[in-house]
C-alpha cells in the first residue's frame, strides 16, 4: 500500500495559504476547512512552509493575542518533510511517528505540490486494509465448515 492509494481515495486537493496572510486568517481557514495544517505557498505549487494548529498555538503562547496579527511566515515551519506518491504507508507511519508530525505534503519528482496526507488519512487506510484482511480470514475459516 502506498501514498497514491490514499490520494486516489481522498483526492489531491491541498489547502494552501500565502506567507503574508495573518495568523488569524490562517486559523480561520484551518477551522473552516476542518484541517490541521495548511501548506504555505505563493503559487500553489512551490512549498515555502507549513502552518499547523500547533504552530498557531506556539505563536500565541509566545506573543499573546497579538500573534494573530502576525504573518504566517512568522510562525510557519520551513523545514517541511515531504513524501512521494510511491512511498509506502508503512514508511510514512514510521516517519510521522519518529518526527512527531501529523501532515506530509506529497510532491512529484520536480518537488511540486501534488497532495497532502495526514495521520488520520493513514489510520483510515490502514483500518480499511485490516478490515479487508479480517473479512478474508473470516470467509476462509467459514468455508472449511
Amino acid at each position: 500500500m502506498n501514498v497514491q492509494s490514499i490520494l486516489t481515495a481522498k483526492g489531491t486537493d491541498v489547502t494552501t495559504v500565502t506567507p503574508d496572510v495573518s495568523l488569524a486568517q490562517a486559523a480561520a481557514d484551518l477551522r473552516d476547512r476542518g484541517v490541521g495544517a495548511l501548506v504555505v505557498s505563493s503559487d500553489g505549487t512551490t512549498i515555502a512552509g507549513i502552518i499547523s494548529e500547533r504552530d498557531v498555538v506556539r505563536a500565541i503562547a509566545a506573543h499573546g493575542a497579538s500573534a494573530l496579527g502576525r504573518t504566517v511566515a512568522s510562525a510557519m515551519s520551513t523545514d517541511v518533510i515531504t513524501c512521494r506518491a510511491e512511498d509506502s504507508v508503512e514508511s510514512l507511519m514510521a516517519s510521522m511517528t519518529d518526527r512527531r508530525i501529523r501532515h506530509l505534503p506529497v510532491v512529484d519528482a520536480r518537488g511540486a505540490l501534488g497532495g497532502i496526507v495526514s495521520i488520520g488519512d493513514i489510520v483510515k487506510q490502514r483500518l480499511g486494509q485490516l478490515e479487508s484482511e479480517n473479512q478474508a480470514l473470516h470467509e476462509y475459516v467459514h468455508q472449511g465448515r
